[in-house]
């Protein structure tokens, strides 16, 4: 490959990083208020106890309720520390594996190359795994927890082992398994060969790109997806009772308290923030449908662009009337016959 390839290959790719920082940004948007992520929440945590209790023996884990969802789990063992011998979890949001489904679902769907129907029956499969492995991840933290509060009893550092599993996998752990799985994806379905010749991949039915042609609408749609997502940050930031809340549910988080002060402040806290999450989210939806439009393949099976667009209105401007339709002077008698 010549530098200039190479060059136009890295443009091409940059695009990747840029739509997972828009994802990234989307999925803290949709995390903001608790337990968005509700019914997958609520299956992971009812998985977890049942294989649980069927691995570990009848009793290991209680599945509980957490703010109103059934995403609270006890693990039980008589040598865990506290009066009460279990330890409290709960499915989170942010736990629930849907941001690594995403973060994979991007890069697959970013792939050049790569037909539309086989990145999404990759995306479906990958999904699957990705959710399994999450269950995995969950099952692990009984026997951790146990082979350690058994060496010793009672003792809340025996803890410390879990919890450090818990912030491998979150921090880096998923991130080497979902690009490892993406690479050997890429690799299976082609994809360096694919890399240096899209243009050798089966004729997409349909894509999604940013809008070539603006109109009054699609402009107005764009302004009014800021102002809404402006207002919606605007009023929880200048909010005082929601600025209260999150300062009090911080302090719970970092010193990891389960008061009624707490779950007060994490109540005031989502409905302070439940308008603006709103608000942004019809911005959101506006600026989609402003700024991207759905393009479908010609005839030929060229793609539309705003050059060829240009150049089929110049055509049309250049051709030619009949010359019946001219204005004639003089008589019809001095016509000769060239002129017929």
């Amino acid at each position: 490959m010549e530098w200039s390839e190479v060059a136009q290959l890295g443009l091409r790719y940059a695009r990747i990083p840029l739509a997972l920082l828009c994802v990234e940004a989307f999925y803290w948007f949709i995390t903001m208020p608790s337990d968005t992520l509700g019914p997958i929440q609520v299956s992971e945590a009812w998985l977890w106890n049942e294989l649980t209790n069927l691995i570990f023996g009848e009793g290991a884990s209680t599945l509980s309720t957490h703010n109103g969802w059934l995403t609270r789990i006890e693990l039980n063992h008589v040598d865990f520390p506290g009066s009460f011998d279990h330890v409290a979890l709960y499915v989170s949001d942010e736990c629930a594996g849907v941001h690594e489904m995403i973060f994979l679902s991007t890069l697959v769907a970013m792939t050049e190359g790569v037909p539309q129907k086989v990145k999404v029956r990759s995306i479906l499969v990958m999904c699957s795994i990705v959710y399994v492995l999450n269950i995995v991840r969950l099952l692990v933290f009984y026997p951790i927890a146990v082979q350690e509060c058994t060496a010793m009893p009672n003792d809340a550092s025996c803890l410390v082992p879990m919890w450090e599993w818990h912030t491998a996998v979150y921090e880096w752990g998923f991130l080497v398994v979902l690009v490892g799985m993406w690479l050997v994806w890429f690799w299976r379905v082609g994809g360096p060969a694919r890399t240096l010749d899209a243009s050798s991949a089966p004729a997409e039915a349909w894509r999604l790109r940013m809008r070539t042609t603006w109109s009054t609408q699609h402009v107005s749609l764009i302004v009014v997806a800021l102002v809404l997502i402006v207002g919606g940050a605007y009023n929880v930031t200048n909010n005082e009772e929601a600025n209260e809340a999150k300062s009090t549910l911080d302090t719970c988080q970092f010193l990891d308290l389960a008061t009624s002060e707490c779950t007060q402040a994490q109540k005031d806290w989502d409905k302070a923030i439940g308008s603006a999450w709103s608000l942004a989210a019809v911005g959101l939806l506006a600026g989609v449908i402003g700024g991207v439009e759905l393009q479908r393949p010609d005839e030929d099976g060229t793609w539309p662009s705003k050059s060829k667009k240009k150049e089929s209105l110049t055509i049309e401007d250049n051709k030619p009337t009949s010359r019946h339709a001219k204005n004639r002077k003089g008589s019809w008698k001095s016509r000769t016959s060239e002129e017929e």
